[in-house]
């Protein structure tokens, strides 16, 4: 286990003298600044710090990180599992159990640096794939070393009012976007309308924004924008029960696509597809990114692994070799930041 001390950082901001640690969202209702992060599969992470500040990330320093090879990763469904379980998903949504369903897969590889910081490689990130909703969340001691460099909104909240932002569609370019994507984004959006519905005030939920390109490094996305009044008694525990997991990132309808996913996936998500990020309970502030383009470092066995998860939206006009592409294309910039092999970052391959 790591012994560097606990920290996350957000929004231009570092946290550190950490004072609590709950698996409670209700404590993110009451007093103080916290770091959150919730695994895919349920386990939520909620600590309080003491000190918050402004604070840049810093640049990368020469030989802070030591990541894995690009060639060095395992993927949990290879290949030839991916595009089987594309298959089968099609095969649902003949027969009716779900519209869309997102298949994914976790890659994960050894660490050269068996006390290596995932601070340091925030710094990597930071230049080599900077994103609106980027991250880092140090509790070693709590089994939470996340690095995220998520483009998605999950939810943000400013008082009563809570957004959420997702994506679904993505391209090297704006040309790659086909219809197929616009509808599993449409798709979404009603998902995530009915996700807020079930905690916001009655007729108080809209979209201002459908399927907007957003711009990112090496990428594309279709985004889109929910946001309601949470109604009256409304907190976390409830916003938590009515929106998570993230819908962008399981399906529609999301308890047929949660069973699918549990059928095809061989490996549990945890952060990635989860959510990173912070609540200022003090100000009744928030803004949660859904884990995805996240690393993070698994200590659990008998040597520490660096995972990172990818995975894409599969529908009735999907194409197996084409969904495999875009969980490559999502993957290949972040690996090779991670391995200190991409340009951006100042640095040359190990």
């Amino acid at each position: 286990m790591s012994d560097l001390a606990p920290l996350a950082r957000f929004d231009g901001l570092i946290a550190s003298g950490l004072q609590d640690v709950t698996h409670d969202p209700a404590a993110l209702d009451s007093s103080g600044f916290w770091a959150v992060c919730a695994d895919f599969e349920g386990r939520t992470v909620c600590a309080r710090f003491s000190d918050v500040r402004k604070e840049a990330v810093p640049p990368p320093v020469p030989g802070a990180w030591r990541g894995p090879a690009t060639g060095d990763w395992d993927s949990s469904l290879d290949h030839d599992a991916y595009t089987a379980g594309v298959r089968r998903i099609r095969e649902h949504i003949a027969a009716g159990d779900v519209y869309q369903a997102n298949l994914c897969r976790v890659l994960s590889a050894p660490l050269p640096d068996a006390g290596a910081d995932v601070d340091a490689l925030t710094s990597l990130l930071a230049r080599g794939n900077p994103a609106p909703y980027a991250g880092t969340i140090r509790l070693p001691g709590h089994g939470v070393e996340v690095a995220t460099a998520s483009p998605e909104l999950f939810l943000r909240r400013d008082g009563r009012i809570v957004e959420s932002g997702p994506i679904k569609g993505t391209g090297r370019t704006e040309n790659d976007l086909l219809a197929k994507d616009h509808a599993e984004n449409v798709m979404i959006v009603d998902l995530v309308r009915n996700d807020l519905g079930r905690v916001c005030a009655t007729g108080s939920v809209s979209v201002p924004d459908l399927c907007v390109v957003e711009k990112h490094p090496g990428l594309v996305h279709l985004v889109s924008t929910v946001r309601g009044r949470l109604a009256d008694g409304a907190g976390w525990p409830e916003l938590f029960s009515a929106a998570f997991p993230p819908g962008s990132v399981t399906g529609a309808p999301k308890s047929s696509a949660l069973r699918i996913i549990a059928e095809l996936e061989r490996a549990p998500r945890g952060p990635y597809c989860g959510a990173v990020g912070w609540v200022d309970a003090d100000r009744g502030t928030a803004s949660l990114a859904v884990g995805i383009r996240t690393f993070w470092i698994d200590r659990t066995g008998p040597a520490p692994l660096l995972r990172f998860g990818t995975g894409a939206g599969i529908t009735w006009g999907s194409d197996p070799e084409r969904e495999w592409d875009e969980t490559e294309l999502k993957a290949s910039r972040l690996l090779a930041v991670a391995s200190g092999a991409h340009p951006e970052t100042g640095r040359t391959a190990i």
